[in-house]
């Protein structure tokens, strides 16, 4: 059965967190499963940075697959034959919900770099008026990785009487000055392409694909572990067998970067990627308290189950032990769990004994405390 992408229009102005305001969106979402009478088996899956809301199963759009369907599906560790499971873009992406692409209702022209900054703080607040819109008081739980897990901390915080379990994996209160800084490089690499024209390019019908690639390349890297990047390219040739002396592709890594790099900028757009990368940036719910996450998370409610990986080197297992010890000063029900892992940050994307068997159970406990 394939999967139908839904739309849903909001017509009333929303203040972002930088003070600047939309007067409409639009927001583009899926559902998994069946929403029971009582509206409390719901669960919300939040995307990181260039997923979107197409989460399981085939599009009826491409036949693509979703990006977490190892995880969401009937028999799978969230069991869509007990959960009503939602996937949304979030705004400001560019598959489907408002973004810099789309067409900006005072100048009939698309918003380019005219659209707002947005904050994770914004995402929330427009995921909650979606959930108001499809009735859900209280979700049974929010789940994300990386950047996705971002926003369940901040659900947790935003609206704590909103959800019951909060599923937070291989993620961060806060981004550290090394991920700062891949993530203003991968911007440069964009704004200096001759072809970005200030973000407003899409009226040249061009788009900055040079600059967007690089960006991807150096991302990709920071997904990918030491130890995984060796196993599967190690110094391994390219199609031959002794250096090209020039310039060009001789070595494996190199064909797969230049390959990830070219099919994502044909992909994504490169506004969305800057606008994104600076939501990663201004993330820290601790700002307001002085730098204290323990007083950050004083009023959180849910209990949560955090996961990480060993070789996850972007947001490192001390990052969410750091959560759970605040989580735990805070008298919160709190689960961890390490997982070993050869891939990276990546390995959240990926089929895992342990770590499966381990949301499954968690979900299994969930589902039965709904009976």
């Amino acid at each position: 059965m394939l999967v139908q992408e839904k739309k849903v229009k909001f017509n009333s102005k929303i203040t972002l967190k930088s003070g600047d305001k939309l007067e409409s969106f639009e927001l583009t979402y899926e559902t998994h499963g069946v929403l029971n009478k009582q509206h409390s088996n719901a669960v919300l899956v939040c995307h990181a940075l260039n997923a979107s809301h197409h989460i399981a199963g085939k599009s009826d759009k491409d036949n693509q697959i979703g990006w977490w369907d190892n995880m969401i599906g009937k028999g799978k560790p969230i069991d869509t034959e007990f959960f009503f499971v939602i996937g949304v873009n979030n705004l400001g992406s560019c598959f489907g919900s408002t973004g810099p692409a789309s067409i900006n209702p005072k100048t009939n022209k698309p918003y380019g770099s005219d659209f707002p900054l947005l904050t994770v703080e914004d995402w929330v607040n427009t995921q909650a008026m979606l959930a108001d819109f499809l009735e859900i008081e209280k979700f049974s739980a929010i789940i994300g990785g990386s950047l996705g897990g971002m926003q369940v901390l901040q659900w947790s915080i935003s609206f704590p009487n909103r959800l019951k379990n909060a599923v937070i994996i291989a993620s961060t209160a806060r981004l550290t000055a090394q991920n700062i800084a891949f993530n203003e490089i991968a911007r440069r690499a964009i704004i200096t392409d001759p072809l970005f024209h200030g973000g407003n390019y899409y009226s040249k019908d061009t788009y900055p694909k040079v600059g967007l690639s690089i960006a991807r390349m150096l991302a990709h890297i920071t997904y990918l572990s030491q130890d995984g990047m060796t196993r599967r390219f190690g110094r391994n040739l390219q199609s031959k067998e002794n250096y090209s002396f020039s310039y060009e592709i001789d070595f494996q890594i190199e064909s797969y970067l230049r390959y990830q790099g070219e099919k994502f900028s044909h992909n994504f757009d490169a506004n969305s990627y800057l606008l994104i990368t600076r939501v990663l940036d201004y993330f820290d719910p601790a700002e307001n308290f002085a730098g204290d996450l323990t007083k950050a998370l004083s009023s959180v409610e849910a209990n949560f189950l955090l996961v990480s990986f060993t070789s996850d080197w972007r947001f490192p297992p001390s990052h969410s032990r750091e959560l759970v010890s605040s989580l735990l000063a805070n008298e919160v029900s709190v689960s961890y769990a390490e997982i070993s892992s050869n891939y990276g940050h990546d390995s959240f994307l990926l089929v895992d004994r342990n770590y499966h068997e381990i949301i499954k159970t968690y979900f299994g406990e969930i589902y039965k405390k709904l009976l």
